[in-house]
């Protein structure tokens, strides 16, 4: 679909009238497979195309049209559309649209990919599968077993009346284990990277590699059981190092969801609430201690949402939203960045923004997203941490989230607890979970982990807008520890 559209939209759109300043046009083309085996039985496999277009016209104001029929009459239909919603608009806007950045420099993208998945035979993979859920059933108290894997290839093509150009090739690998263990009364779920699928990177089938696939099941399996011989975690305040597979968690719903700058503004407020940041807090508000400081980086290797250029055409560059704990930007594209401005004209305020303007699909305009959102790596070892901690508790990975609307108060709960005792390891606990103010807790952190300590996550199920757009997203983190965080058990 994508090789032709150009000389085709290009043509559709000599039917626009001279009064329209600028117009874009993105392609997408997608395909994706995904592959399950459910306590030894192979669960049908899924494989779905998906492809269009979204059409955005200027004519003194903006228009979004999006349709599947890539045709010249299709896309001449759909830019007359997006011009009619543009002409609607105009004069109706927040601020001046022609103060909006036009899209300049092009350039191509691709994921990094050694063992690309259609590659393979499709039986390769499900003898792969096969082999981890054996794995993971050889005790007679696992009475749930899923391993499954998820491949995404995705082609994108954005372009304007004003030559601009840029080609983008993505390709998504998302692998999981998840057991079920029962055992005198009790019920415990342990999966390798949570229920959001953590483990998910852009590659080939290396990813597998890096994510320890074939180990997978056997660990998960152990653990699982341990947890449900486990007591309860404690309550009390007390110390709490988190590791990458839960830190993800906690960055994306008490960072990142916090300084989208749409929301600030009050888009999401009727739908997934507003945020505790307000514009005149950027340049002084202490978010966090002195250690925290957090990127946005959608050119970190592998990372699940790492990309060239966002949706509406910006290039993406790094940039600290978070340094030294002080927060410095948010997460706004070109169209929220405007009209921050315009908000904060009358103080001379500019909170500025990066590139992360996304949308799920080609039916949907592009709203602000996370995209790479990490935690930067500090000084500390594992063993410096744990040892460090008088004590507390560890825990790993995500099984429940609850946060106000406002992204400031929450509860989080883990799959699998550790307790830490005198600077070393101790029992296994079960349901683990703790609470929190998000700058209090973020103000708690009292060491970081290095580099070592890292891991590249995310998850593909990041949900917002109207209508709703389910978008990918990355969290890159080292294990993290907080002091005198209020810690409780499934117990209370």
């Amino acid at each position: 679909m994508l090789h032709a559209l150009e000389s085709t939209a290009r043509r559709a759109a000599t039917a626009l009238p001279s009064s329209v300043s600028l117009w874009t046009v993105r392609g997408v083309s997608e395909v994706s497979e995904q592959l399950s085996v459910r306590h030894g039985v192979l669960e049908a496999p899924r494989r779905q195309r998906d492809e269009g277009v979204m059409l955005t016209v200027v004519d003194g104001g903006l228009g979004h049209a999006a349709t599947s029929d890539t045709s010249e009459s299709g896309l001449r239909a759909a830019f007359l559309q997006a011009r009619a919603l543009a002409r609607a608009g105009a004069g109706r806007m927040v601020f001046d649209i022609a103060s909006l950045p036009r899209p300049q420099q092009s350039g191509r993208y691709a994921s990094q990919v050694l063992r690309p998945a259609a590659a393979s035979a499709l039986s390769e993979r499900i003898d792969l599968l096969r082999r981890v859920d054996a794995a993971s059933r050889r005790d007679a108290r696992i009475v749930d077993a899923t391993s499954a894997l998820w491949t995404v290839a995705t082609d994108q093509l954005f372009f304007t009346s004003e030559g601009m150009r840029a080609e983008q090739h993505f390709e998504f690998l998302t692998p999981s284990v998840q057991v079920t263990a029962h055992d005198h009364g009790v019920t415990q779920v342990r999966s390798s990277a949570g229920q959001y699928n953590g483990f998910c990177q852009q590659g080939g089938l290396e990813v597998l590699e890096r994510a320890r696939f074939e180990d997978e099941g056997p660990r998960v399996a152990r653990e699982a059981l341990e947890l449900v011989a486990a007591p309860h975690c404690p309550s009390g305040a007390m110390d709490l190092v988190l590791m990458p597979d839960q830190m993800m968690l906690q960055i994306h719903e008490s960072i990142g969801h916090p300084l989208e700058l749409d929301r600030i503004l009050g888009d999401e407020r009727n739908f997934a609430g507003t945020s505790f940041v307000t514009l005149d807090m950027f340049g002084h508000y202490r978010y966090g201690s002195e250690l925290l400081n957090v990127s946005f980086d959608p050119g970190r290797a592998h990372e699940f949402a790492g990309f060239a250029f966002d949706d509406e055409g910006m290039p993406a560059e790094r940039r600290l939203l978070i340094e030294r704990g002080i927060l410095r930007h948010p997460l706004g594209g070109s169209l929220s960045q405007a009209r921050a401005r315009a908000e904060g004209q009358a103080e001379g305020r500019d909170v500025g923004g990066v590139a992360t303007a996304r949308a799920c699909s080609w039916n949907r305009a592009p709203i602000d997203r996370m995209s790479n959102l990490n935690v930067e790596p500090g000084g500390s070892t594992l063993d410096e941490l744990i040892g460090s901690v008088e004590q507390g508790v560890v825990m790993h990975t995500n099984c429940s989230w609850s946060i106000d609307d406002s992204r400031n108060k929450f509860q989080f709960g883990c799959e699998y607890g550790r307790m830490i005792r005198h600077g070393r390891l101790a029992e296994v606990v079960r349901n683990p979970n703790y609470r929190g103010i998000s700058a209090t807790f973020w103000r708690s952190l009292a060491m970081v982990g290095d580099a070592d300590t890292l891991q590249v996550m995310g998850t593909p199920f990041c949900g917002k807008g109207e209508p709703s757009q389910v978008i990918r997203v990355g969290h890159a983190s080292p294990a993290c520890k907080f002091a005198g965080v209020d810690v409780f058990g499934g117990a209370q």
